[in-house]
């Protein structure tokens, strides 16, 4: 019997993946068979079961590989995979008001929530190129469904479509760099992959490899010049779907690409480093500009996480450990501004349904002081304003591209920044300055708590500010 044990591999690594997996099987059971009556029931276990695989993450060992070492647990993993469930498990509550209103309740909506923050803690652990693709076409085949998934709507239906094709686009490029990646190298594993590279250096092959690996990811963040589908999909996607979009997978793809970069091609830096740089600069000038224009504020929110992850690539290109350590504060605070933004976003209903406009806001610190209030405050951090958490943000990336030498890409970043500014002091000036338009109805108790915490998070972050930097520093540490 005793070979028989050994070939088993020691699965306590993925416990929280592997609990989310059958955990959303079970579901997918319980709402198939008790049908539209089940919804209720389905997304309070959905919402329990994400928070249950947040604890179970938190105390088990810090450290461990499986499946051949394919599949890593370490501190970085830790803490991206806590910050995505945050995430998905918000994105689930935020929903519940807005798909009673809205009429599209469906049991199935919280169970590909689930499998897609399944596929997203897959390819954070990923140590190995097969193993991060099949964890990312998980979660991206989630995400398509997901985006169209209010069947009677024609632009929630345009917005899955086009992400479908852009998207499978994206994954064929990916897979054609990954095979590239291969055959230069003659390994899949990413510490096999940087031996390799640093006995024998790169190759022009490689390089193309590396140029089309990298292109396939940053499609996943929306960055430039895979952005695209952004707008259309962030517009036409129901607003629970566009929320849990702008959060938890682009944490996840950021994980991701750092770790690739970091890991399997640090013997060639010179070389992502130059791409990066390119995606970095084009990224944050288009979100700076292109939004100025937007009257919707979800296309403007759309234009406003292209630029974030822009600014979050500048402490990527740094390729040091105070660079990785602000690519995760980054990532930490754009979760909490993103959210608290979104659940403001869900609370623009009035009587007669969802409104969008930018001009709906007008006057919202006379109808609604507090909401106004909170929102002005994200809308400040998002333009990285002191001392809110948004300007510690781009402070920690600005300062690791300086330490390592990226002068110019600093400056471009903070001075695309102050042009940034420009539209989210817009909406606060329709807020406080612009004659009051008709009040909205009041907010669900699940938005005021999701805006509640993001408000405190963003103006008092200084305080609460020494924990995460540390935890975020330990997280980086795994790679250095």
């Amino acid at each position: 019997m005793q070979p028989e044990l050994t070939l088993m591999p020691d699965l306590m690594p993925a416990l929280p993946e592997l609990f989310l997996a059958v955990g959303a099987l079970v579901l997918l059971m319980i709402g198939a068979f008790g049908g539209e009556r089940a919804t209720p029931a389905v997304t309070g276990m959905s919402a329990a079961l994400i928070a249950l695989a947040a604890l179970i993450l938190l105390f088990m060992p810090a450290e461990g590989a499986t499946f051949g070492g394919a599949f890593v647990q370490d501190a970085f993993a830790r803490y991206l995979k806590i910050l995505t469930l945050i995430g998905s498990g918000l994105a689930i509550a935020m929903s519940v008001a807005y798909g009673r209103a809205e009429k599209f309740e469906r049991f199935e909506y919280p169970v590909l929530i689930v499998l897609g923050t399944l596929g997203m803690m897959l390819i954070i652990s990923a140590n190995d190129l097969i193993a991060a693709y099949l964890g990312l076409e998980l979660m991206s085949l989630s995400l398509y469904v997901v985006a169209s998934i209010n069947r009677d709507s024609v632009r929630s239906t345009e917005a899955g479509l086009k992400y479908f094709v852009l998207g499978a686009l994206s994954s064929g490029m990916l897979l054609y760099g990954m095979s590239l990646v291969y055959g230069f190298t003659g390994q899949t594993d990413f510490a096999a992959i940087a031996q390799t590279l640093a006995q024998h250096g790169g190759s022009l092959g490689l390089t193309f490899g590396l140029v089309f690996v990298l292109a396939g990811m940053v499609f996943k963040i929306s960055a430039v010049p895979f952005h695209m589908w952004t707008p259309d999909v962030y517009e036409g996607a129901p607003t629970p779907v566009t929320a849990y979009f702008a959060a938890a997978p682009k944490i996840a793809a950021m994980a991701m690409i750092t770790r690739i970069v970091i890991t399997a091609f640090e013997p060639v830096a010179m070389e992502w480093q130059q791409v990066v740089v390119f995606v970095s600069i084009a990224s944050m000038v288009l979100g700076a500009f292109a939004a100025i224009g937007q009257k919707n504020i979800k296309r403007l929110m759309a234009y406003s996480s292209i630029g974030h992850m822009g600014y979050a690539l500048v402490g990527l290109v740094a390729g040091s450990q105070a660079g990785v350590r602000g690519v995760i504060i980054y990532m930490s605070i754009y979760l909490a501004m993103t959210l608290g933004t979104f659940a403001c976003i869900l609370a623009m209903r009035r009587k007669e349904g969802m409104v969008e406009d930018i001009s709906d806001l007008s006057g919202l610190s006379r109808t609604n002081p507090m909401m106004a209030f909170l929102l002005a405050m994200l809308m400040f951090s998002l333009a990285g304003i002191p001392p809110l958490a948004g300007f510690f943000g781009k402070f920690y990336v600005f300062l690791a591209a300086v330490e390592a030498g990226f002068y110019v890409l600093a400056v471009i970043g903070v001075l695309t920044s102050v042009v940034s500014a420009f539209y989210y002091l817009r909406i606060v000036k329709v807020m406080y300055f612009d004659e009051p338009a008709a009040g909205f109805v009041p907010m669900p108790s699940e938005l005021k708590i999701v805006l509640g915490l993001a408000g405190v998070f963003v103006i008092f972050f200084v305080a609460i500010a020494g924990p995460l930097v540390g935890a975020a520093g330990t997280a980086a540490k795994t790679f250095f």
